[in-house]
């Protein structure tokens, strides 16, 4: 077996190319690889040049050493936008970063995650798009963010949106992490490989092997997904997109699960809340990924620069106080206009559009 060399590189992303592969491997693992505006740029301009090059066959993104496969985007950059700014490199971010998301998912050739590690934020962003998304004993998938005020967005809205029986709602809502094997379930991932396959992965899909075959060859038999017997409490509690019923279904549930569940929703602000499952509901009348995208843009044009935000960015990352207070306090508290104004339009001349 060829052992493909492990480039040692100071860039934030390692572009290569090996045979019919060409490589983007995410390169911060202090920061758990998570993305920058540098990262960004160098996968879309690599993703451009290769579209058209008959020699790359499929695209491969993995990530360097480190216990993750991306952690998210550059949370300390995006509040720092928000505090200093008025949001405006922060929007430049966003804009950027969902363009290259609507790239990868439009992308004529395979596209490969391997989702090794956490995978969170950012790092579904430039997953779920791949055409073939495989998770490992170490996958750790979350969308998080409504536990620092921001929305499951990259994309979140068109992928949890569409997964079958309210698992998307859960997961934008909750920020419950799912191991490799409820990845699969959920149908998160394509193909589960045990980690130490990997490496055979790659080189298969460097010599010019179909990705299907090459990934099915080595893929292995999960262990039970745990979430699997929670789905029927998922769909129950979860069915409306409306939050206060929600909550109103988990308390009226004397179960040690629904108190869990309820007592995390009670960490997460109100306000992304609501704004999650309106998206959620947006998205699924979405005819294509670019208008989903354009929500989000939106959303996260107005989200950014209000109180919640910079407050749970605080609270959760910064000071560690997990103590965030959230503007407004309850869901009763965010109201109906708050939320329309969140998802309005923007001037033309703002309004996002893919490459």
């Amino acid at each position: 077996m060829t052992v493909l060399r492990q480039a040692q590189d100071d860039r934030e992303v390692i572009v290569r190319r090996e045979g019919a592969a060409g490589f983007l491997t995410l390169n911060r693992p202090k920061a758990i690889h998570a993305l920058t505006q540098a990262m960004d740029h160098a996968m879309t301009a690599a993703l451009l040049e290769w579209r058209d090059d008959p020699a790359v066959q499929v695209v491969i993104i993995d990530h360097s050493e480190g216990r993750g496969f991306c952690a998210g985007g550059d949370i300390a950059f995006l509040r720092n936008s928000a505090v200093n700014d008025g949001g405006v490199s922060g929007r430049k971010f966003f804009y950027e970063e969902y363009q290259l998301n609507h790239l990868l998912m439009t992308y004529p050739k395979p596209v490969v995650a391997f989702m090794d590690g956490i995978t969170m934020g950012g790092g579904v962003g430039i997953s779920q798009p791949a055409r073939f998304r495989v998770a490992t004993e170490n996958t750790r998938f979350a969308m998080p963010e409504t536990g620092i005020g921001l929305f499951p967005d990259v994309g979140g809205g068109w992928h949890l949106s569409r997964l079958s029986g309210r698992m998307g709602q859960f997961l934008a809502l909750t920020g419950a992490r799912l191991d490799g094997a409820e990845c699969l379930w959920t149908g998160l991932a394509t193909q589960y490989l045990p980690h130490d396959a990997l490496a055979e992965a790659k080189e298969r899909l460097v010599h010019g092997h179909d990705p299907a075959q090459a990934l099915s060859a080595l893929a292995v038999t999960p262990p039970p997904a745990r979430i699997e017997g929670n789905a029927a409490q998922i769909v129950r509690h979860f069915a409306s997109d409306r939050y206060e019923d929600i909550l109103a279904s988990l308390e009226a549930d004397d179960s040690v699960w629904a108190a869990k569940e309820l007592a995390t929703l009670h960490t997460k602000s109100p306000q992304t809340c609501k704004v999650a499952l309106r998206q959620l509901h947006d998205s699924l009348a979405c005819t294509d990924f670019a208008e989903n995208m354009v929500m989000e843009y939106r959303i996260a044009s107005r989200v950014l620069t209000r109180p919640d935000f910079a407050e749970g960015v605080r609270a959760v990352i910064i000071d560690k106080t997990m103590d965030p207070k959230w503007h407004p306090a309850t869901p009763e508290g965010v109201s109906d206009e708050l939320i329309d104004s969140i998802f309005a339009p923007l001037p033309a001349d703002e309004e996002w559009k893919p490459l």
